[in-house]
């Protein structure tokens, strides 16, 4: 494309232009974000995802896989094949609900319990990955939560 016919673009839809776009940076640095943890949650036999279902459940205890998707924002499709797996890797546990057989519950097993001991200083190895000023980084967190409760009912 020649530098007419960019900038002609650039007039006629200006908010195409990725530069315009706050899906592009939230991408960007989702994909930034996660791939710094894969170093540190390789070893371990984890990815990201699990880990952050791990979180979770060492947070919340036995939950439902509706409330864990929710909290994660997973949806059943994602979550179910990746909770059958971290079972067969024997961090959690999975159990129909006798009342209810549609409701599934997962629990942390012991070895999922012993796991956490070798997580627990993650958080503090990606701080010295993510460089921001603390203020910065606590005003990044509430914007992007207060982007997800705004896209809630989406």
């Amino acid at each position: 494309m020649s530098e007419k016919e960019q900038k002609l673009q650039e007039q006629v839809y200006p908010q195409l232009l990725l530069d315009t776009q706050l899906c592009f940076p939230l991408y960007a640095a989702s994909r930034k974000v996660v791939n710094a943890y894969g170093p540190l949650l390789k070893p371990l036999g984890l990815t990201y995802t699990q880990y952050i279902v791990l979180l979770a459940l060492w947070e919340k205890g036995k939950t439902s896989v509706g409330d864990l998707g929710r909290r994660l924002y997973l949806d059943c499709g994602t979550l179910t094949p990746l909770l059958k797996k971290m079972e067969e890797s024997g961090w959690i546990d999975r159990c129909r609900c006798r009342e209810d057989e549609r409701m599934v519950y997962v629990s942390v097993t012991d070895r999922g319990w012993e796991l956490r001991e070798q997580v627990k200083d993650i958080p503090m190895q990606m701080g010295t990955c993510i460089t921001l000023p603390q203020q910065d980084a606590l005003d990044l967190y509430r914007l992007l939560h207060r982007l997800l409760d705004a896209m809630e009912g989406n």
